[in-house]
């Protein structure tokens, strides 16, 4: 996003006059994440569209891609593992298991900072019967209630555009009720939202590299004018001054020629022939000095880099496979790295979606008793590494402790129900 300001050229003329014009020059503006209230909800970013300038951001920033991958496939793990074992294997009746919501809810959590479930209770609306994976760029919140809680949610993937200034009504558009089992007789279905506080957000979480935001998109701009540049013939080179008092057609001809003879990347290298009726005709071709940008744009690629790492708290680069001077990459080292990375960085989020699972689980399952666990990723396939398993309330894991993946499958009469089919976007 940028705003723009003005510098003051100072132009000769022909008659020694001084005369001043304007060039308009854009600089960067710091990232305003607002809350406004639209028409019966709330939007999220000035044009209603900050979730998608983060998936755009993680789309178009390679190192920030790279660290958003890389905590979502350590919070996923092996999987998760519970007792007893078959609890995991159906979520709702599209057959979709326990895991592949996790995944789903494991992406959203790391690049939203927020995840959302649909649940449907069963017929007697005693326990839940299906839960289904959400979204979360596709939730708007409604006005909060005069206790200050948020009633429900409306949902639609068309916020940036049709919903983008948010006068347009939302009456028409699918909305659920937050989670609430006390409320489960008046309403089939409900939305379990999970967005942890964040200083200054009232409806809405922010993700945890919040603070980057300009940095990866600097990143982006960095890539944009490096591939504009090779594309271009690179940043000028040669000044070539020609004498043939040419018109404005016969000048758009002339650089038009240059510009397929000899720029970007397919003509790397190639000659410049030119062939003119007299020698003092002959163009002026003046080298341009370069003026060490190549050193400048690394430094800005190595700082860049840097705060990205900084900001999802990569302990190493080493844990993504980016070797940095200084470093010798032996195997302890990579250990400690990775062991500090997991323990302060994806056991948090591990259990704060296991917690929320739990809670589900134990409605879906009332009469279990249930625990709910993820499996460790290994750092190396050598076996030498103990498998760890993280609960959420950090339960001892022992041989007799039963959470294991392959315990039998029993009780099935103890599969819900539902009346109501998913909700439709």
């Amino acid at each position: 996003m940028y705003h723009q300001t003005k510098m003051v050229l100072i132009q000769h003329t022909m008659d020694k006059k001084l005369n001043f014009s304007a060039i308009k020059k854009q600089f960067s503006q710091r990232v305003n994440i607002v809350e406004k209230k639209g028409n019966y909800y709330i939007k999220f970013g000035e044009y209603n569209s900050f979730p998608n300038q983060l998936i755009d951001l993680y789309n178009n920033s390679s190192i920030h891609n790279t660290c958003v991958n890389a905590v979502v496939e350590g919070i996923k793990g092996e999987g998760l593992v519970s007792t007893p074992g078959y609890i995991t294997d159906i979520a709702n009746q599209d057959k979709e298991s326990w895991n592949s919501i996790f995944g789903k809810v494991a992406q959203d959590y790391k690049l939203y900072g927020g995840f959302a479930l649909e649940v449907i209770w069963n017929k007697a609306r005693t326990k839940i019967a299906e839960v289904y994976h959400i979204d979360f760029s596709y939730l708007r919140a409604k006005e909060k209630d005069y206790r200050g809680k948020i009633p429900g949610y409306y949902i639609s993937d068309e916020w940036d555009t049709t919903y983008k200034y948010g006068n347009q009504t939302v009456q028409d558009l699918p909305y659920l009720p937050v989670y609430n089992p006390n409320k489960a007789l008046t309403e089939a279905k409900q939305i379990y939202v999970y967005k942890p506080y964040a200083p200054g957000q009232k409806y809405y979480p922010l993700p945890d590299y919040v603070g980057a935001l300009r940095v990866i998109d600097l990143d982006m701009e960095v890539d944009n004018f490096h591939i504009n540049n090779i594309k271009n013939g690179l940043a000028p080179s040669l000044a070539i001054t020609t004498f043939t008092n040419a018109d404005e057609d016969e000048r758009q001809a002339i650089e038009q020629m240059l510009q397929a003879q000899y720029a970007g990347t397919d003509n790397a290298g190639s000659l410049i022939y030119i062939d003119v009726d007299a020698p003092e005709n002959a163009p002026v071709i003046t080298p341009i000095p370069q003026n060490g940008a190549d050193d400048y744009y690394y430094n800005v690629n190595e700082m860049v880099t840097q705060k990205i790492l900084t900001a999802h708290r990569i302990t190493s680069p080493m844990i993504l496979g980016i070797k940095t001077e200084g470093q010798l990459g032996g195997r302890a080292e990579v250990i400690d790295a990775y062991l500090l990375f997991t323990n302060t960085v994806i056991r948090p989020f591990q259990q704060d979606i296991l917690s929320c699972f739990e809670e589900l689980l134990e409605m879906m399952y009332p009469q279990l008793d249930i625990t709910l666990g993820v499996q460790q990723l290994k750092l190396f396939a050598d076996g030498e590494e103990e498998v760890d398993v993280v609960t959420s309330q950090e339960a001892e894991i022992g041989e007799d402790s039963g959470l294991e993946a392959d315990i039998e499958r029993a009780d099935e009469e103890t599969q819900g129900e539902s009346i109501n089919q998913p909700i439709q976007i």
